[in-house]
């Protein structure tokens, strides 16, 4: 699916690193400000242990699991939405993403150039999302007078509009970012073309030192990181950028041996993955048979006829109805025919609304 989260931070702060990690993509990653330029995007599986339970009871000839895209967009600066450092051209990359993934700086490091010359990560946060209020604010401004013209001739829509936008432009003013207002789905939905960066969710990856790992707490970075995230509601995943490039390298048998040998549980990148999935509102759903298991990413609160046009156009078009099963039905019974027996396989229709670990195969006519 389209659904899309932007890797952003300011220069040499891990971004590209981490991107690379991610999708082995290869971003070209330097000690300098603006080595990425053009916008990188990679598709990157999302962990899900949910698949191998699955084969287990369902031999298939193949697994595929689900994916999302990340976009490792440039390092942003301060003056970014003046136009300094390529800013507008940055900004604009991200304007066309769901959610914001933002790496933050929490090592030090001589040998890595910091652009303001030390590690800071509340201030790193707040020149980013500064530019990005100006941002915001600049397009609010420009369509301000005639929305709100348009409400007073008695535009029911425009009046709508207006009734979001003035406490938007009001919390921008006041340097706080749209998000921080809490708006409804429907009011989101209401300034949707305005496109606004900092109405978008936000998860904070904060990239330790390989010593922090087993306990990034001990970080005073981190820490204040944590208690700044939580206020607003925000996630913050820890990880380091080094370890997770020298995971993405190695071979699939080497990495549970390296994983235990750094005290870890699973690469840092998975909750990545999985805060990003979570952030974007996604959920899974599954279709399971003998030539192939696959996870199918989904919005939360879909319904089923949707949920089966991700599957094909048809298949939403021609829904008749679907039958399913849950992850936990299969686990519990170890087989389709025993969970018919037990009366756990049930028949939807078109208002069902589809759970995350629904098993699902659907009847449909064209």
């Amino acid at each position: 699916m389209g659904f899309q989260c932007g890797i952003v931070g300011l220069p040499n702060v891990g971004k590209s690193t981490i991107f690379n990690a991610l999708t082995s993509a290869k971003a070209e990653a330097a000690n300098y400000p603006f080595c990425t330029i053009d916008p990188n995007t990679g598709i990157v599986k999302v962990p899900d242990p949910r698949l191998n339970d699955i084969k287990k009871y369902i031999p298939p000839e193949k697994l595929i699991p689900a994916s999302m895209v990340f976009v490792d967009i440039a390092g942003l600066v301060k003056g970014a939405s003046k136009g300094e450092g390529l800013g507008n051209q940055f900004l604009g990359h991200i304007r066309e993403t769901n959610a914001i993934a933002h790496v933050v700086r929490c090592f030090a490091d001589p040998n890595v150039i910091h652009v303001d010359g030390s590690v800071d990560p509340l201030r790193d946060i707040s020149v980013i999302d500064m530019e990005l209020i100006f941002a915001d604010l600049d397009t609010v401004i420009k369509r301000y007078n005639a929305t709100q013209k348009a409400a007073r001739t008695g535009d029911k829509k425009a009046a709508a509009v207006m009734g979001v936008l003035e406490p938007v432009r009001n919390a921008l003013e006041a340097g706080k970012p749209v998000r921080s207002l809490n708006l409804t789905e429907d009011q989101h939905e209401l300034i949707h073309d305005f496109h606004l960066i900092t109405a978008k969710k936000v998860m904070y990856v904060a990239n330790i030192d390989d010593s922090d790992v087993t306990n990034p707490d001990a970080n005073p970075h981190f820490h204040k990181l944590i208690e700044y995230a939580k206020k607003e509601g925000s996630p913050v995943v820890p990880i380091c950028g080094k370890i997770e490039s020298e995971i993405s390298e190695l071979a699939e048998e080497e990495k549970g041996a390296f994983l235990k040998e750094m005290g870890m549980s699973e690469a840092g990148l998975n909750r990545v993955i999985r805060e990003g999935y979570e952030l974007l509102g996604l959920q899974t759903y599954f279709t399971a048979g003998v030539q192939e298991i696959r996870a199918w990413t989904i919005k939360k609160g879909w319904k089923a006829p949707a949920a089966a046009g991700v599957i094909h156009t048809d298949f939403e078009r021609g829904f008749i109805k679907a039958e399913v099963y849950h992850y936990n039905d299969l686990m519990k019974h170890k087989s389709e025919a025993a969970i018919r027996d037990a009366g756990a396989l049930r028949v939807e229709g078109k208002e069902y609304v589809v759970k995350d670990g629904d098993i699902m195969h659907f009847r449909f006519n064209v």
